[in-house]
C-alpha cells in the first residue's frame, strides 16, 4: 500500500504520512534501521548508530541548490515503536524532526511519518519534502514487498 498524506490543507509546519503495510513491525523497523537498507528506499547513510544523540549523514549526489548531504542526530529510539532524528539541509537552511511510528495493526503494521519544523518562508522546501516523501515512500513499499 501506498503512503497516504495526511498532511492539512493549512498545514505549513509539518508533513504526515500514513502506511499501512502487510508486514510485521520488526521487519519495517528493519527496513527504517538497516543501512543497507536505508540506502534502498531513502538515501545512502553514513556513521548510523541507534543511539539517542548518536549523529550520522545521509549522502547522496547533489542537485542545483543542494550539496546531497543531510546531517542527522538520534534524539529518540524505542526499539521496533518510534524512532526521531534531526533532518538538517545546511544550504537549504532547513532545519526539522523527522519521526517514524510503528503501530501493530491486525494486518501488519501502521507507519507514520512526520516531518515536522518547518518555517513560514521554507514553502519550496516543505513542497519538495513532501514530495520527496511520497516518492521515497513508495520506495519503501516496494522493498518491504521484495524482503523476507
Amino acid at each position: 500500500m501506498n503512503p497516504i498524506d495526511k498532511t492539512a490543507p493549512s498545514q505549513t509546519e509539518s508533513i504526515s504520512f500514513e502506511f499501512d503495510l502487510h508486514h510485521a513491525p520488526a521487519k519495517v523497523w528493519r527496513a527504517l534501521t538497516d543501512p543497507v537498507l536505508l540506502t534502498e528506499w531513502l538515501l545512502p547513510v553514513a556513521d548510523l548508530k541507534l543511539e539517542p544523540g548518536a549523529a550520522f549523514t545521509f549522502k547522496t549526489q547533489p542537485y542545483p541548490g543542494w550539496d546531497g548531504t543531510v546531517n542527522c542526530r538520534l534524539l529518540e529510539i524505542e526499539a521496533q515503536r518510534k524512532l526521531s532524528y534531526t533532518w538538517v539541509v545546511g544550504d537549504m537552511v532547513l532545519d526539522t524532526v523527522v519521526t517514524f511510528t510503528v503501530t501493530p495493526t491486525a494486518s501488519g503494521t501502521r507507519l507514520s511519518l512526520v516531518q515536522s519544523g518547518f518555517k513560514p518562508d521554507q514553502k519550496q522546501n516543505f513542497g519538495g519534502a513532501r514530495y520527496g516523501w511520497k516518492m521515497m515512500g513508495g520506495k519503501l513499499v516496494d522493498l518491504l514487498a521484495r524482503l523476507p
